[in-house]
């Protein structure tokens, strides 16, 4: 065998030896790497499939808002629902209609936002939302729809809807967005959906007559602070003087977003004024009327209250007292009327004689 012979054979062994340091160093890298992802977790675990979830949920329900004009099947009188008669037209049903019904929330009509469809966003219940987007029961939502190009400058970053259930306290979550067309403007749905309680509800005391004159009816006014509708489940009304206390939990019933609700001594007798609903506490004998006086004309505590899914203890969410202990002595057909900033705290309250059932004088929050 010649020298070239024994050349070219140490040459094939100098590269049959590289190619397999090469691959042993590569192999070591892997594993290396493997560990390495195991160690900060990088890998698929049951914590990333539940953010999968959400994604995907998230993504699904965007695609539900802005495919379509969206649906609404009403209740059959019991606990079923009348599918022989479901509806395109959602939006044109009572909040108090969709909360016992299914609806889904498509807001497009012609490949266009409808504003008719988001109005009517403010009689849809938080709950029913989510549901309607097909969200399962531990996840809820926060909505914003918002003008993102006008010719109109004035109108750009104009919010036509802001509302939903508190992220604060999420543990994950995940938004989506999408832009449509309105007209000439384009305007941008952001859909956030996180695993946050769908205890969004708010519902404040407002405006209060203990003093009617010429017959007239007790009232109690209440703000609705979210853009979706509350439903009235849940909640209750206590009448506290000295020692006596009387309190109605309401069964039904339901607050559109952003809008004004009384609950009344006398339904025949009470002015509506801008109040979106009226509800009858008479028949419960909280409230009274003419020579019924059931709240006392001296002092007393009014507290809306809310017992929150799965607990039994109601929590006062809102609170109006008058009299000297408050320092807001009441004189005949005067209110006592909320500032708009905390709903617990008597300073809050003012002493009016120009009572306004169904209006209020402050600008609403949003839930998130």
């Amino acid at each position: 065998m010649g020298g070239g012979d024994w050349s070219q054979l140490r040459d094939d062994e100098d590269g049959l030896t590289a190619v397999i340091e090469f691959l042993s160093a590569f192999t070591l890298f892997l594993m290396i790497l493997t560990a390495f992802m195991s160690l900060a977790q990088l890998e698929m675990g049951s914590n990333d499939t539940e953010i999968d979830q959400v994604d995907q949920a998230v993504v699904s329900g965007l695609d539900r808002l802005t495919s379509g004009p969206g649906w609404f099947v009403p209740s059959d009188g019991d606990d079923g629902l009348d599918y022989a008669n479901s509806t395109e037209d959602w939006h044109l049903q009572s909040a108090e209609t969709l909360e016992k019904g299914r609806v889904q929330t498509g807001l497009m009509s012609d490949n266009q936002l409808d504003m008719d469809r988001v109005s009517a966003l403010s009689n849809v219940t938080l709950k029913g939302f989510s549901l309607g987007l097909g969200l399962d029961e531990d996840l809820t939502a926060f909505l914003r729809i918002s003008i993102q190009s006008s010719s109109n400058e004035s109108r750009v970053g104009t919010h036509l809807f802001e509302g939903g259930a508190n992220l604060n306290a999420a543990r994950m979550a995940s938004t989506a967005s999408s832009t449509v067309r309105m007209g000439t403007e384009l305007v941008l749905i952001t859909l956030e959906v996180h695993d946050a309680s769908r205890a969004n509800e708010n519902l404040v005391l407002t405006e209060v007559m203990t003093r009617p004159i010429s017959g007239g009816p007790e009232w109690i006014e209440v703000f609705n602070d979210n853009a979706f509708a509350t439903s009235l489940y849940g909640w209750s009304v206590n009448a506290t003087s000295g020692s006596s206390s009387n309190e109605v939990l309401l069964q039904s019933g339901v607050i559109s977003g952003h809008s004004v609700a009384l609950f009344t001594g006398s339904l025949a007798s009470q002015d509506q004024g801008n109040a979106s609903q009226v509800f009858d506490l008479g028949q419960y004998g909280l409230l009274g009327t003419g020579s019924m006086n059931l709240l006392d004309d001296g002092s007393g505590t009014i507290e809306l209250r809310f017992t929150r899914p799965g607990q039994v203890n109601p929590i006062a969410n809102s609170m109006a007292e008058w009299g000297p202990q408050a320092g807001l002595p009441v004189g005949l057909n005067q209110v006592i009327v909320w500032d708009g900033s905390n709903s617990m705290s008597s300073t809050a309250w003012s002493v009016q004689s120009g009572a306004s059932p169904g209006d209020v004088s402050f600008e609403p929050s949003n839930a998130s």
